[in-house]
């Protein structure tokens, strides 16, 4: 089974990507998927964990409504890692590269 955080991997489509009622909703998500993996790199980069956290929160939480599940694991996967008190950088860019490596495969 190919690791879906490869970042050679196939592109990531909705699970309601046949879903005329989602198609605009589900291009505005994609849309701002480049604005949500600046801030992840911002917040790591400043230190800025609580925003790294509400981040990872937002992006869990709407992931799944948007049909992107396994964006969603990661999300939740960064938001356990913080919310355990890690505060080294490298463990946290390493979820933050995971997430962001699925974030830049999601397509409308």
């Amino acid at each position: 089974m190919p690791d879906p955080t490869e970042p050679n991997a196939t592109p990531l489509r909705s699970e309601f990507a046949d879903d005329p009622d989602m198609a605009e909703l589900i291009e505005l998500f994609v849309a701002e998927m480049p604005d949500r993996v600046s801030e992840l790199h911002r917040s790591l980069e400043s230190g800025d964990i609580d925003q790294l956290e509400s981040i990872a929160h937002q992006l869990k939480g709407a992931c799944g409504g948007y049909g992107f599940e396994v964006i969603g694991h990661a999300a939740a996967a960064l938001e356990q890692v913080v919310r355990s008190g890690e505060r080294d950088v490298s463990a946290l860019r390493s979820e933050v590269e995971s997430l962001v490596t699925l974030c830049s495969r999601a397509i409308a």
